[in-house]
């Protein structure tokens, strides 16, 4: 088998978009948000902390699409046979022991990533996602929305993981400065927009997919609703979606950033209510397939708004 083949596939498995991703978020996150309200006080080893931290991220990801796809080799091989890359480019067992290093240099690097021995919680934190996303690929992906908020919260946990490896808890026990103040507000309304995002674009790749997870006996919501409901139930999601972005806004024009304010009107605002208008529309899976990218790139134009804090 050609070795450009085998490496393509082994991207393909670990999801290298994603962890561009996730590895984006963060460094937004660091240079974007939390230099600028910090900048008198840092040092070398914050830099190199996160850095650790992204790697850490990064390796107990990976590790987690790994597991996913071990898992679903036979429900893969009905919903995208040509993607399909454990037992076909890579062996199970070649498979689990991509797994079980990755999970491993997660934690190293975790621990690399800590500030002193009061942050090793940090360790015992991403040692819960391992074993969270083992049990997602196992039992709950096939459980009624259990599996979609799950993935939806370590979506969100790529910011809450950054936060928490910045502040240590007697920080927050004391009470907050204005930076710290800002910090948190911007930490847990990206994490909500990343949740909120990520929850409906997993409500809709389950339209997308329930051929294959029918025959597998998935209990997933359009399986067990029916498309109508499950578009409904969507839909009610996507106005919540479209009232935070509203909410974040007008926090914005009281921070007087008028150009963040027209961008998140003209690339997260505006985008929301045409993927609003053809989910209302959408019936067959293919139709589902296009509204799952365009909660794709939808979450990414989020994200990327971080850059508006960098010169305030």
């Amino acid at each position: 088998m050609p070795l450009v083949k085998v490496i393509a596939g082994f991207f393909r498995l670990i999801r290298l978009p994603n962890l561009i991703f996730i590895a984006l978020t963060q460094l937004l996150l660091q240079y974007c948000i939390y230099e600028p309200l910090y900048r008198p006080f840092l040092t070398f080893d914050d830099t190199r902390q996160f850095v650790f931290l992204v790697f850490a991220s990064i390796f107990i990801a990976a590790a987690g699409y790994i597991i996913n796809d071990y898992f679903d080799v036979d429900i893969d091989q009905i919903n995208k046979p040509s993607r399909l890359v454990i037992g076909k480019l890579i062996s199970k067992r070649g498979s689990i022991f991509l797994h079980f290093i990755f999970n491993a240099a997660g934690l190293v690097f975790t621990f690399l990533a800590t500030r002193s021995i009061q942050q090793s919680y940090l360790v015992f934190l991403n040692l819960g996602v391992i074993f969270l996303l083992w049990f997602y690929s196992v039992r709950f992906k096939k459980t009624l929305l259990i599996g979609n908020i799950i993935i939806s919260f370590l979506v969100a946990w790529v910011i809450v993981i950054f936060f928490l490896s910045k502040m240590d808890p007697m920080q927050l026990i004391r009470g907050a400065d204005k930076s710290q103040s800002i910090f948190y507000q911007l930490t847990i309304l990206y994490a909500g927009f990343a949740f909120l995002s990520t929850f409906i674009r997993e409500l809709i790749k389950d339209v997308e997919d329930q051929d294959g997870d029918r025959r597998h006996g998935c209990k997933t919501l359009p399986i067990m609703w029916g498309i109508v409901l499950t578009r409904t139930f969507i839909a009610s999601w996507v106005v919540i979606l479209a009232l935070l972005v509203i909410f974040v806004m007008v926090y914005l024009l009281q921070l007087k950033m008028r150009i963040a304010f027209l961008y998140s009107f003209g690339f997260v605002l505006v985008p929301i209510f045409f993927l609003f208008k053809k989910l209302t529309k959408s019936i067959t899976s293919k139709d589902f397939g296009k509204l799952s990218a365009r909660m794709k790139w939808l979450l990414l134009a989020g994200i990327i708004s971080m850059i508006f804090f960098y010169s305030r």
